[in-house]
């Protein structure tokens, strides 16, 4: 099989025109991490001399440095320093869903005319870590290829309903925000359609705030006060829908919420714009909050699934799916994702079953 990634290239220019790659974010965050040039180097396969030529070439590139050296102490990272590995990790929270799903588009494509003996199966989920983890265990799997593209839970289910996918991942509250939420899916979710629910894992959401939680922020009301500065996510996403619900119901107004309108796609986005000190809150999956080193504060619980049709089960493809999402392995690893659990994945239920619809 052939595997397509697509990344972020940084290029920055000089007044005169001249264009250079920048390639020294990970020695940097490797600088970051351990404090030492010499174990920094070491992480990121480089020599200690080519490690220092590329600190000083880029450091006179800018015009000042971007690691101070400080005898019996190792090395720290300068402002800028500093500012370039957090606006790298921007761009790539903020990139990645979008070049995932082009990547997966072209890998499909690809694929089909260099091999034909994987039964494409093609999920339309909302943005979370446990698909990111599915889909890397299903790239070694040599009968099933995944196009997976993110979507916000409702676009992914009226995708589905117009036969645009063969899974739609989207995700329903527990506790009282659930019959708010599943009110809003309800034009898809009809069992006259004769739809299956696939359980795939349970998570955390809540708030995200900066290391130390130094606003002493507790509660969404918490959030609607100055000076917090707050990042949403995208309307068409199901932490969106959420996060509305919420402030509906403890009768909070988003027009008071500085920072209401501001909207990064995905929940690293969220995490990252707030480790960055660019937002002092957002709204998000733990998972993603451990990741950058923020504080947690847990509001709801949430159950995703993954919904099909009942004749698309017995496809080869998604049986696969199924199978991996049962596999010991697969759920431990889930596991071990801060604020998820894997008790039911790969469990089968109708929807009047799972949701009591009728």
């Amino acid at each position: 099989m052939i595997e397509v990634n697509l990344k972020a290239v940084w290029l920055f220019s000089t007044p005169a025109g001249h264009e250079k790659e920048v390639p020294i974010f990970n020695l940097l965050q490797a600088i970051d991490n351990t404090g030492k040039l010499t174990f920094a180097a070491r992480e990121v396969g480089l020599s200690y001399r080519h490690a220092w030529d590329l600190l000083e070439k880029w450091g006179q590139f800018f015009g000042q440095p971007l690691v101070k050296m400080k005898q019996g102490r190792g090395a720290i990272l300068t402002p800028l320093g500093d500012k370039l590995i957090w606006a790298d990790k921007r761009v790539k929270a903020r990139l990645t869903a979008q070049l995932t799903n082009l990547a997966s588009e072209l890998e499909v494509e690809i694929n089909q005319i260099v091999s034909s003996e994987r039964h494409v199966v093609k999920l339309h989920a909302s943005h979370g870590f446990a698909v990111a983890e599915m889909r890397e265990r299903l790239h070694n799997n040599p009968y099933v290829q995944l196009d997976l593209q993110y979507r916000g839970g409702e676009e992914a289910l009226a995708e589905l309903c117009r036969s645009e996918c063969d899974l739609a991942g989207f995700h329903v509250p527990t506790g009282a925000a659930r019959k708010e939420s599943l009110a809003r899916y309800a034009k898809w979710l009809k069992p006259s359609k004769n739809y299956r629910v696939i359980r795939f894992v349970t998570r955390q959401q809540g708030i995200m705030v900066k290391k130390g939680n130094p606003l002493g922020i507790t509660n969404l009301s918490d959030i609607s006060h100055e000076p917090v500065r707050f990042v949403n996510r995208e309307p068409s996403s199901g932490t969106r829908m959420l996060f509305d619900i919420l402030l509906e119901q403890q009768n909070i107004p988003a027009h008071q919420i500085q920072g209401y309108q501001k909207e990064e796609l995905t929940h690293n986005a969220v995490a990252a714009y707030v480790a960055s000190d660019m937002a002092d809150a957002g709204f998000g999956v733990e998972a993603a909050a451990r990741q950058f080193s923020l504080d947690f504060i847990p509001l709801n619980q949430e159950d995703y699934y993954l919904l099909c049709r009942f004749e698309t089960l017995e496809k080869p493809g998604v049986k696969e799916i199924i199978k991996l999402l049962q596999n010991e392995d697969f759920q431990q690893a889930i596991m071990q994702l801060p604020g998820y659990s894997s008790r039911n994945a790969g469990e089968i239920a109708t929807l009047t079953d799972e949701f009591h619809t009728g």
